[in-house]
């Protein structure tokens, strides 16, 4: 099948596709699901260059170097994680971001991803994928695979909301950058030199099992280091554990929001997950209900 995958400079048309596989965080503990999400993968006609199980989670001096020989390998198409869970963020440090810029290629994934696809925009200008892993795979549901394959193919669907939920807390239209992912891992870097950056972007966020005075923490850092004064839009993913509503709320009970505002429940910790591209130009229309491509 042809494929096309997108960065900031350039749209490259391939044939066919092979992926590695990468661990920057947990360690899937089932062997079979681990090959279901595999068998899942060659479906979509991708093909995983190292099929074995790993058993081991590498440092993050080796979880830099297993990126950096993907990025390498010219028959590399995908770089997609294993699981989530945390500490990728360790790895920052020790990416040669100029490596990645020289030879890019799809690096997909979120949750705890969340910190190496934003920063990899950030430092290299190449488009990553906010998708499900192998162990999403593993079981995934039509939307899942539809979203999925949509991204693959280089967006022929523009609107990344179709057939999906929204629901509008504030009203209105707007472009920019999107960026985001897991609220946690990505208010853990605010202060480091890889932190994300918000202006003139379209933010998308989401967590699973925090409680809601938790999140009120993280977005009241958001909020005191000026990570909102420059946002043209925000999404509201799913907040497992807590109302959405009462997400949106700890934002305007701080602040005067000027841009508009909507929930999607198909992105985050969920079984119907929308894969989205960290760093394309969309726009987001309350109206329509819908963020496109530009």
């Amino acid at each position: 099948m042809n494929i096309v995958w997108i960065n900031r400079f350039e749209i490259c048309i391939i044939v066919s596709m092979k992926a590695k596989i990468i661990t920057p965080s947990w360690l899937m503990k089932n062997r079979k699901e681990f090959l279901s999400g595999l068998k899942n993968l060659e479906k979509l006609g991708i093909e995983p260059v190292n099929p074995l199980f790993p058993k081991t989670i590498p440092s993050p001096q080796k979880k830099a170097t297993e990126l950096h020989k993907a990025f390498l390998d010219k028959n590399i198409e995908l770089v997609i994680a294993q699981r989530g869970g945390y500490s990728s963020i360790k790895t920052l440090p020790f990416i040669d971001y100029s490596l990645i810029k020289k030879h890019p290629k799809l690096l997909a994934g979120f949750s705890d991803m969340s910190a190496l696809l934003n920063t990899v925009f950030e430092l290299s200008g190449i488009v990553t994928l906010h998708s499900p892993m192998v162990m999403n795979l593993s079981n995934p549901t039509p939307f899942t695979v539809r979203s999925f394959k949509n991204a693959l193919a280089g967006f022929p669907e523009k609107d990344l909301f179709k057939g999906a939920p929204v629901e509008v807390y504030k009203k209105g239209t707007a472009r920019g950058t999107l960026k985001g992912g897991n609220l946690v891992t990505l208010t853990s870097m605010i202060g480091t030199k890889w932190e994300t950056k918000t202006d003139n972007s379209i933010i998308f966020l989401e967590d699973v099992d925090e409680k809601i005075h938790e999140i009120d923490r993280y977005l009241t850092m958001w909020l005191l280091n000026g990570k909102f004064r420059g946002v043209k839009g925000l999404i509201l993913g799913d907040f497992r554990g807590a109302k959405n509503m009462d997400v949106f709320r700890v934002l305007e009970s701080q602040m005067k929001i000027n841009f508009p505002v909507v929930h999607c429940p198909y992105i985050g910790h969920v079984k119907n997950k929308i894969t989205l591209p960290v760093g394309a130009r969309v726009e987001l229309d309350t109206f329509k209900r819908t963020l496109k491509i530009l």
